[in-house]
């Protein structure tokens, strides 16, 4: 007996009554000799069967089950329910689980059936996910039987092809998810019948998908082929939103997405999400993809996504510069293109330090080097804003691009401006290191670069080997005072002088610095106390001459370890009494710095003297037995010194050749020297206390 239902394809949403769970096994099952009992009894006019019979069990159990399932499923007798002593086997099995729901979901209470109406009740339900009896056939199996449910059930309401679950999904939706083909054909049949064919496979589902994008989701390309053999159009839906081309390139189904186009004679939908088409994807997943989406449609290498953004500007931010080669032979144009924010693909090959990209776009378009982006900033610009130290001195390397070196963006800042402003030492060297690079260029604000760098120095104490520091003294030694200030006036501007904010922010800094040095200091003055009095090589016995003494007493290299020992204690003890100054918040601000300053002085020396002294005492216990050991261990000591000037040295090193460009190579060396003989002084002053005294006291000695 067929009811045919014309509602509209929404109307299930609004059915909110819960599915008899006997339908529900049986649809899952599979089971259409189960279903017909069902319509059967309902179709008599009988009341609802809450409780499985044994001959429903048995056309259920009996197409899916053997007999040693089958005996486990038992029915009980009506007293025995009311009772509530129903204990079904625990096998953890399917059959159980769908039993045990049918018995719980069917007592007295549960469904209200006197509200549905006695024509077709068992098709109102829906479980809890919105699903109909027919999504549930089209999610659970694709053999004949369910092929013969799903007939079945459409010739007792054929609106049921178009109901829809609370996710939008019709069951064509749910029988492409699952991947049951036989079933999808199936369904396709069915709606056929009724001239409705393209309404279905082209509904989509809250996430604005059809049932094509679910087959293309799983991979499968035989229903992919099914449903586009049924409606060749239909890879063209949505009209906005992620194609399915686009969603098949995604995930790397070359295949399907041959087939996608194939089948629909080129007439489908490029589109994907935020504005992007099939052949922006397509440039992430590689040059495969990239050529095969270019052969299908040229233009869409210059439409833009949401942001502007052509596919050429996503291939510019990648590794993959075959990809850029590809789009770019295939449709230069976009190099010219800029996106919404101005940025042009050579600004985001230089924002992500694609160096082969730009080159290869310079070599073709040498004139796109002067592209500007929406603040007036060339790709050099940009390259420095994010600290792409490679494409900086790919610039400054290349004499054909030396026209570019001093151009000015919106607010008048060049390129060397830029490095000031960024702090980058290796990028500001090389822009320093190219004498194209003009020094004294103002901005907008009348600020040269020298007058930039100075109000980039840090207030109050800083570290002297700051980025910064460095690059403002770089700069005074070849820049002046171009911002047309007198002298007074120009310190009144660029003047240091602390703010009475800023003077309790540097008092805290003294003081937690204090804190931390604080810490090294006693410790070294507590090691170098307890060396003096537990001396390498022990002390003479009492029953000797000169008992008590040190036995390696008279040797100069331990005249030399008491002298490192004893200068290590002083100058950490002179460190932590300066400490104690510089953390107290009763002295001035002024003296505190002094004695911030003397403390990290003494503290540097005492960490010197340390080394020495333990060099020393290694030495002297095992240069008689292990002499190499000995002279080794001397030789690495010296790296916890070393490691304290690393920064420094390497600093040095790289200015070395911007200075011998700028300054010419005698003045050059001139000022290295000069500064590495301070640092030297300064770092290694104990030595020649303590191996000068050592000579000393040895010629004393020998006298």
């Amino acid at each position: 007996m067929s009811r045919s239902n014309d509602s509209s394809p929404g109307d299930m949403m609004s059915k909110t009554a819960p599915m008899n769970p006997l339908l529900l096994a049986s649809v899952c099952f599979g089971s259409s000799a189960a279903l017909e009992f069902l319509f059967r009894r309902e179709d008599a006019q009988e009341p609802p069967m809450v409780m499985p019979t044994q001959e429903f069990l048995d056309l259920l159990v009996g197409y899916t089950l053997g007999n040693s399932a089958r005996g486990r499923l038992t029915v009980l007798a009506p007293d025995d329910v009311e009772l509530g002593i129903y204990q079904p086997a625990s096998s953890g099995s399917l059959e159980d689980d769908i039993y045990q729901s049918a018995s719980s979901g069917s007592l007295e209470g549960d469904i209200d059936q006197s509200a549905l109406p006695a024509a077709a009740r068992l098709l109102q339900g829906v479980t809890a996910e919105g699903d109909t009896a027919l999504h549930a056939v089209a999610s659970h199996g694709d053999s004949t039987e369910f092929q013969k449910c799903a007939r079945i059930i459409n010739e007792r309401d054929q609106g049921l092809l178009f109901a829809v679950n609370r996710k939008g999904d019709t069951p064509l939706h749910c029988a492409a998810r699952a991947g049951n083909s036989q079933v999808l054909s199936c369904l396709i049949e069915l709606v056929e019948s009724c001239d409705r064919l393209h309404e279905l496979l082209r509904k989509e589902n809250v996430l604005k998908e059809t049932a094509l994008h679910d087959a293309v989701r799983i991979g499968r390309k035989d229903i992919v082929e099914s449903l586009m053999e049924a409606d060749p159009e239909l890879a063209n839906y949505p009209k906005e939103g992620t194609s399915p081309l686009y969603l098949a390139i995604l995930l790397r189904w070359g295949g399907i997405a041959g087939t996608l186009y194939d089948m629909s004679n080129g007439n489908l939908s490029y589109s994907g999400p935020n504005g992007q088409n099939a052949l922006h994807t397509a440039t992430l997943q590689g040059r495969g993809f990239t050529k095969l989406v270019l052969n299908w449609n040229n233009s869409l290498s210059t439409h833009g996504d949401r942001d502007g953004s052509t596919p050429l500007h996503l291939a510019s931010s990648f590794w993959r510069h075959i990809s850029f080669r590809q789009l770019f032979q295939a449709n230069p144009a976009p190099a010219y293109q800029a996106d919404n924010q101005g940025l042009f693909p050579i600004h985001i090959a230089a924002s992500m330090g694609r160096k082969a990209t730009i080159r290869y776009l310079l070599e073709k378009f040498p004139s796109s080097a002067g592209l500007r982006t929406a603040q007036g900033r060339t790709f050099l610009h940009v390259a420095i804003v994010k600290k792409r130290l490679n494409i900086v001195s790919f610039v400054c390397q290349t004499p054909s691009l030396d026209w570019i070196l001093n151009m000015r963006d919106n607010d008048g800042n060049t390129a060397l401006h830029l490095a000031v402003k960024v702090s980058s030492l290796r990028i500001f060297c090389c822009l320093f290191g190219n004498m194209e690079v003009q020094l004294d260029l103002a901005n907008n604000n009348d600020e040269s670069p020298v007058d930039l760098s100075r109000r980039y120095v840090p207030q109050g104490m800083h570290y002297n080997w700051d980025n910064e520091k460095w690059i403002c003294r770089a700069l005074k030694m070849f820049g002046d005072n171009h911002s047309g200030l007198r002298r007074d006036q120009y310190e009144e501007k660029y003047g240091r002088l602390l703010k009475p904010e800023d003077r309790v922010k540097e008092a805290e800094k003294m003081k937690d610095s204090s804190q931390i040095l604080g810490i090294g200091s006693v410790l070294i003055a507590t090691v170098t106390f307890g060396a003096t009095f537990a001396v390498p090589g022990g002390f003479i016995a009492d029953d000797h001459t000169n008992r008590g003494t040190p036995t390696l007493a008279g040797r100069y290299t331990f005249d030399a370890f008491m002298m490192a020992n004893a200068l290590a204690f002083i100058c950490s003890s002179i460190a932590t009494v300066a400490l104690m100054f510089s953390g107290s918040p009763l002295v001035n601000l002024r003296t505190r710095k002094i004695n911030l300053g003397t403390s990290y002085f003494f503290m540097s020396s005492s960490l010197t003297c340390l080394s020495a002294a333990f060099a020393l005492g290694v030495y002297m216990v095992l240069a008689p037995v292990a002499h190499a050991t000995a002279i080794a261990i001397c030789v690495l000591s010296p790296l916890v010194v070393l490691y304290g000037n690393l920064e420094s040295l390497l600093k040095l090193g790289i200015f070395a050749r911007p200075l011998y460009l700028r300054m010419g190579p005698i003045r050059a060396l001139k000022w290295l020297a000069r500064v590495i003989t301070m640092k030297l002084v300064r770092k290694l002053w104990p030595f020649v206390l303590i191996f000068g005294w050592a000579a000393i006291a040895q010629k004393l000695r020998n006298h």
